[in-house]
């Protein structure tokens, strides 16, 4: 009997963690099928009903053009403002913040803003703006991730909340399981750990598993009843792959010159609105399929029932709309319209090939070109084959679009960066491609772990009065500070023995020794002491010129060394 009890107290703790993880998954999987589905059918349903406003219709001549685009747009302006004063939201946040609280140990997400962002990326789709429904919910599934992280006194780690609630976003919206935990990996974790993978693959599993249960079993873009001629599509997807490359460093930098137009324009949040509202209403007045998540006009391109003159105009307009909505406040996500403008360029590069009577390629290039464009804005390449794959239920389909998608990837690497929401955090001044431990080293202050255990003399202090102090605590370095702590520069030792005298220890000093100011970082402070001999670095706030105290080389070593050992933890474990 004893021996059972012993062994059940043994395994106790790991009985717990195998509860939290599945517990943990399931959770995360049912809440995001529900989160993922309420926003994408709560999106159609209002964009349906704005479309049954025919009194606004205007007829001239044979063309009817219908004002409902402009007023959902507006009445969406109106939401969004109030959304912003409600959630005293000063920026949205997005797929962005999700990676770089991933990379953090101690950053949890902003629950609130976090809310409010997916509620103003709500109803900025439903009011017609060109915007996607994805990155909201990716952040969205990381803010309940953070929160959760919050509440449950640290059983699991924040990064794996996160990437629960990421995956099962993306599962529950793509309907695709494997996209999902890929992703979350891929995408915002950027890494792999026996720790993470479980809870992650059951949160995307069960949120797929809900969406079809109570939402029922499609796939967005089936294409497996099509033949595909794969050994004439693969060249032509590897050659045009560069291209797409190309169209989705255009889209990205079109979006970050209108963001960075509306911000150095000193427009108010509601002017800035309402201009994107009126822009984007007029336009749509006349091509409405550029407005809104576009899944239908994906279906339709897919389907060849566009025109060649239409995709043009699509492609054109649906680049700027974005840009448009999304620098100027209308806050969403940038893959759903990546996806159509990919489609559509593919659909133009498989007509010219048609009309050169190279190939009829069918939707085999617009596929590749939804992957390559979207897989390059959002800096999952894998993700991407495998979201095309679980869209399509068709392995030739991916196959070449694994060719584009690479092929893009790397011209958009090097050309733009990583993707579009690492490129929003360099703007910030965070490189995550350097790493968890070189974030957390930027973010940990030497001042923190500064400390008073170093010898300080005064300006009167003689040379034989300084020496003396200074055996007496077995110290060879000393400061010299003034009557308000003021830091007047350091003693050292062997210099006073060197030349013995009863004049003042000041004589002697070392005006401006190697120190480190107030405000460094880890990160900094390590880069400073590879120059240093000594025994002390003085730590010295730059406004007043205190000493507020004085870190070793066995300080930084040990702080560099807990650093590294939890970040093998969490990337290995």
């Amino acid at each position: 009997m004893n021996y059972v009890i012993n062994k059940f107290v043994k395994y106790t703790p790991v009985l717990t963690s195998f509860v939290v993880v599945i517990a943990t998954g399931l959770l995360f999987g049912f809440v995001m099928a529900l989160m993922s589905n309420g926003f994408v059918k709560g999106v159609q349903y209002l964009s349906d009903a704005r479309g049954t406003f025919s009194n606004l219709d205007l007829t001239i001549g044979t063309t009817t053009l219908s004002f409902a685009p402009l007023c959902g747009l507006l009445l969406a302006v109106a939401a969004i403002l109030i959304i912003r004063h409600l959630f005293k939201i000063n920026r949205f946040h997005g797929p962005a913040d999700s990676i770089f609280a991933a990379h953090r140990t101690d950053n949890e997400l902003d629950v609130r803003a976090g809310i409010g962002s997916t509620l103003a990326a709500f109803v900025s789709a439903a009011g017609g703006g060109s915007v996607g429904q994805y990155g909201p919910l990716v952040h969205f599934g990381a803010t309940m991730g953070s929160f959760m992280r919050q509440h449950t006194g640290g059983m699991l780690s924040t990064d794996i909340f996160i990437g629960c609630g990421v995956a099962g976003a993306i599962a529950a919206g793509f309907n695709a399981p494997i996209a999902g935990i890929v992703f979350a990996h891929e995408a915002i974790l950027r890494h792999f750990s026996l720790r993470a993978i479980a809870p992650i693959a059951i949160a995307s599993i069960t949120a797929a598993g809900v969406s079809k249960w109570m939402f029922g079993d499609s796939y967005v873009f089936a294409m497996d009843n099509i033949n595909v001629d794969l050994i004439g599509l693969l060249p032509v997807a590897l050659i045009a792959g560069p291209l797409f490359g190309l169209i989705a460093v255009l889209f990205m930098l079109s979006i970050r010159h209108c963001a960075r137009f509306a911000a150095a324009s000193g427009w108010s949040p509601a002017r800035l609105l309402i201009t994107a509202a009126m822009g984007a209403g007029i336009v749509g007045m006349w091509v409405p399929e550029a407005l809104g998540l576009g899944t239908s006009v994906i279906s339709n391109i897919l389907n060849e029932e566009t025109l060649n003159v239409s995709l043009m105009i699509l492609f054109v307009a649906k680049i700027g709309l974005t840009a448009l909505c999304i620098g100027f406040g209308m806050f969403g996500g940038v893959f759903s319209p990546a996806l159509l403008v990919g489609a559509s360029a593919g659909a133009i590069v498989g007509r010219i090939f048609v009309s050169l009577g190279v190939l009829n390629a069918g939707p085999g290039l617009a596929i590749c070109g939804m992957a390559a464009v979207a897989s390059a804005v959002i800096g999952a390449p894998i993700s991407g084959v495998l979201i095309i794959l679980e869209l399509t239920m068709s392995y030739e389909f991916a196959v070449a679009a694994m060719l584009s998608v690479v092929t893009s990837s790397m011209v958009a690497h090097v050309m733009f960066g990583h993707s579009f929401f690492d490129r929003q955090l360099l703007d910030r001044g965070i490189d995550v491609s350097l790493g968890r431990g070189h974030i957390e080293m930027m973010e940990t202050y030497i001042a923190d772990i500064a400390h008073d255990d170093y010898v300080h003399l005064d300006e009167t202090c003689s040379a034989q009065q300084a020496i003396r102090i200074m055996v007496d605590a077995k110290a060879t370095e000393a400061y010299v500070l003034d009557d308000s702590n003021g830091f007047k520069g350091k003693l050292s030792l062997h210099a006073l023995l060197a030349e013995p005298s009863d004049n003042l220890a000041i004589t002697h000093i070392q005006l401006e020794p190697i120190s480190i100011k107030h405000d460094a970082s880890l990160q900094q402070a390590i880069e400073i002491a590879s120059h240093f001999v000594g025994e002390n670095i003085p730590v010295i706030d730059r406004h007043n010129n205190a000493l507020l105290g004085v870190v070793t080389e066995a300080d930084l070593f040990k702080l560099y060394l807990g650093l590294q050992g939890r970040v093998a933890d969490l990337e290995r474990a």
